[in-house]
């Protein structure tokens, strides 16, 4: 029998090993044929049976199924007793609670661990590829008994138990088997199955409580304010569809339509929200029957969603993420996240998740302290604390922490089947010192400012992603200098196939901040980004960040009275587009939207209402951003070689006075080419002569961003083909005479 120390911390919920004591055990262990002893803590039991396997919870019905009855040994529903039969027993347990209430279930303690020798060790080196496949919670049968799998790894925790409604949330039922040495702990539950939510209960060291725990591998999550982690099916591997790979590809026309999905639009208005634009956040299935139709007619390549990892607070727009396997449940369940994936792929359009590994928010059911100790986090606040979010920094030198994070990368990739991610704040994993002030931060381990374990971590990231994902993609986020973001790891990169081009956005939206006066003084600001345009596969973001906390929308960013805001916009687009570089455009900036973004809301698409004041203006930016997406697509010039320097020429750069520039972009093969003239001052230019190269004979005008179709003055070159002449300009031979409308992008092409 139990000794009454033992019997204790059964009762208590302290036994860090129930396994140990509960289930069945041989009276003695050195003798094969020895009775066996069945312990069972089932509180508010009155009685507990232990029955053959086919018994039935009527005695009744299954006469002489009972093989023995156990003994209460504590008033909070302890059971013990003895059979003969040595183990292992094929046996169930009849309970009998009050009221006449009987269930016969499987004993947990019964079935034997199913973490393997294998897995134990890649998992504590940092080499599981797919960490999720063992940790987190599975359905699945144990000798032939259906169930769930319970799997963590706590290894500062003295004890673990799975709680939820299953069980009253009473941390003495279901505590796990430990893994000594491996830090892991594991339970097989029967009779459970997909749809139950659950937390893991800890105690720490010293075997006081912890807060309960979310599971960091679930694939599923409560709808906030909740917070449990549910049972989910393992998402089934996702190949990405024939063309996605070639579509990915730096030749390839990339323009991505970045979406917050809780606000592109929302659903009707409810009793509790009567206006309709703060209604209901649409689910997935309403999303992928609108969202890819959408964006796929406006010609954009690929959508990128803004995290959709499962997260608390809305207002973090999903980059504080606790569940980083776990589709957002403010969407529905996870299976409608793979048919939108398969909407979008269905609709020619790629799919990039933003992806969250830069840090993690302090919610006590989350990461944080999770066993008692700094575990996925750095211990000292100088290294695992970000003053500016409020946030915590992975340990990114902890192998079990790097596995946690390159295998959600793949996961994603993997499972459901999306193109890339755009990896968010890198910047601020890679140096030590990020918006720290002197003496707040520690050195490496060779006295820099650098993280030499996080550059090590997105390099095998992106390693891994590169091997594992094959046709995938990862982005940068980076908004510094740091060489060869986007460059392979064997030559010294970090390993990404795109990089944001963060001084671009800033250098051109300063410039068109300006007066168009004061252009004149700011020329350089177009100029400079041309300097270093292929140090790295870059990307041209204006994103999200660009029309929140003050900084208003991208229209309301433009100088002037509505017309030069309008043809402002226009022909910075144009700019934008022409450009070298992949493109990205946040929500509602394709239709220039006034208001600055609110996540709380749904974007403002009463503007394009033709019976709304001023909706041809909205309409016509929309017109612009289909036919710019058009013409990047369609002229190989526009984006074969946005990566190459042999991509771009400059025609004219120190038009200084007019604030006028003049660029060709060049296809991989001979006369792919297109002439592009820029006029960024509210000036129409005419006979504007721009030296252009031997052997066109005429162009002609393949966009001109003030056309009347986009609320334009319609000034241009309406002639069938511009010759060119005999005249030289720039130091060109030959060259052509052009009215520049105002505030204006030309796109001309080879007649």
């Amino acid at each position: 029998m139990l000794s009454a120390d033992r019997v204790n911390t059964l009762i208590s919920g302290e036994h860090g090993d129930p396994f140990a004591l509960l289930g069945p055990h041989r009276e003695d262990p050195e003798a094969p044929r020895s009775p066996t002893w069945v312990r069972a803590l089932l509180p508010g039991a009155l009685q507990i049976e232990v029955v053959r396997a086919d018994a039935t919870p009527d005695p009744a019905d299954s006469p002489g199924a009972s093989l023995a009855a156990l003994d209460q040994i504590h008033a909070d529903g302890l059971f013990e007793g003895r059979l003969d039969q040595p183990p292992p027993l094929d046996y169930r347990l009849r309970v009998h609670y009050p009221l006449g209430h009987t269930v016969v279930i499987d004993d947990p303690y019964r079935f034997a661990s199913e973490i393997g020798e294998l897995d134990r060790h890649l998992l504590g080196e940092g080499r599981h590829l797919r960490p999720w496949t063992v940790l987190g919670a599975r359905p699945c049968a144990q000798e032939g008994v259906a169930g769930v799998r319970f799997a963590l790894w706590a290894p500062n925790a003295s004890r673990v138990a799975v709680v939820g409604d299953f069980n009253s949330w009473d941390e003495r039922v279901h505590g796990m088997r430990p893994h000594p040495g491996a830090g892991l702990w594991e339970l097989f539950i029967p009779g459970l199955d997909a749809g139950v939510a659950y937390k893991y209960q800890l105690r720490d060291q010293g075997g006081q409580p912890l807060p309960a725990k979310a599971d960091p591998y679930a694939f599923r999550g409560e709808l906030r304010p909740a917070t449990a982690s549910v049972v989910a099916p393992e998402p089934p591997e996702r190949k990405l569809p024939e063309g996605r790979a070639a579509a990915n590809d730096r030749s390839a026309a990339i323009s991505i339509y970045e979406v917050h999905l809780g606000s592109w639009r929302r659903g009707p208005a409810s009793p509790d929200q009567p206006d309709a634009e703060a209604g209901a956040m649409l689910d997935w299935d309403a999303l992928s029957e609108q969202l890819p139709a959408y964006a796929a007619e406006l010609g954009f390549t690929h959508i990128e969603l803004l995290p959709v990892a499962e997260h608390p607070f809305d207002g973090s727009w999903g980059y504080q993420v606790i569940g980083m396997y776990a589709p957002s449940a403010r969407f529905g369940p996870p299976e409608g996240f793979a048919r939108f994936v398969a909407a979008c792929h269905a609709a020619g359009l790629g799919v990039l998740l933003d992806w969250v590994p830069a840090h993690f928010p302090t919610d006590e059911h989350g990461l944080a302290e999770f066993d008692g100790t700094a575990l996925y986090e750095y211990a000292d606040p100088r290294e695992g604390f970000h003053e500016d979010w409020n946030t915590l920094i992975y340990n990114f030198g902890r192998n079990e922490v790097q596995n946690f994070l390159v295998g959600n990368a793949l996961y994603w990739l993997e499972r459901w089947g999306v193109d890339g991610l755009r990896v968010d704040a890198v910047a601020s994993m890679l140096y030590r010192d990020y918006s720290r002030a002197e003496g707040q931060w520690i050195p490496n381990a060779e006295g820099g400012r650098e993280n030499l374990e996080a550059i090590a971590f997105l390099k095998r990231m992106n390693e891994v992603v590169g091997g594992e994902a094959p046709g995938a993609i990862t982005v940068a986020e980076e908004s510094t200098a740091w060489p060869g973001v986007s460059r392979p790891t064997s030559a010294g990169g970090l390993g990404f196939y795109y990089k944001w081009n963060m001084g671009w956005m800033h250098d051109s939206l300063d410039y068109m901040g300006q007066d168009p006066v004061h252009r004149k003084y700011h020329h350089n600001r177009l100029t400079f980004g041309l300097l270093y345009a292929f140090d790295e596969n870059f990307v041209l973001p204006l994103s999200h960040d660009e029309v929140v906390h003050g900084k208003g929308s991208m229209i309301a960013k433009m100088p002037g009275d509505r017309w030069q805001q309008f043809a402002n916009l226009r022909a910075y687009y144009g700019f934008m587009w022409t450009h070298p570089g992949k493109k990205l455009l946040f929500m509602g900036g394709e239709f220039a939207q006034e208001r600055e973004w609110n996540h709380d809301r749904s974007l403002d698409w009463h503007l394009l209402d033709e019976h709304h004041p001023g909706s041809a203006e909205h309409r016509g930016v929309q017109a612009l951003i289909r036919d710019l997406n058009a013409v990047y697509r369609e002229l190989p010039a526009l984006h074969a070689l946005d990566c190459e320097g042999a991509g771009f020429e400059w025609v004219q750069a120190d038009d200084v006075e007019l604030s006028v520039y003049s660029f060709l972009r060049k296809g991989p093969e001979p006369g792919q080419l297109a002439l592009v003239v820029c006029n960024f001052t509210p000036v129409p230019r005419y006979g504007y002569r721009v030296g252009v190269p031997a052997g066109v004979e005429a162009w002609r005008e393949r966009l001109n961003t003030d056309s009347n179709h986009y609320g334009g003055s319609n000034v241009g070159n309406v002639e069938a083909a511009l010759t060119s002449e005999a005249v030289s300009a720039h130091g060109r031979p030959r060259s052509v005479a052009l009215t520049l409308p105002p505030l204006a992008t030309l796109i001309l092409v080879p007649a």
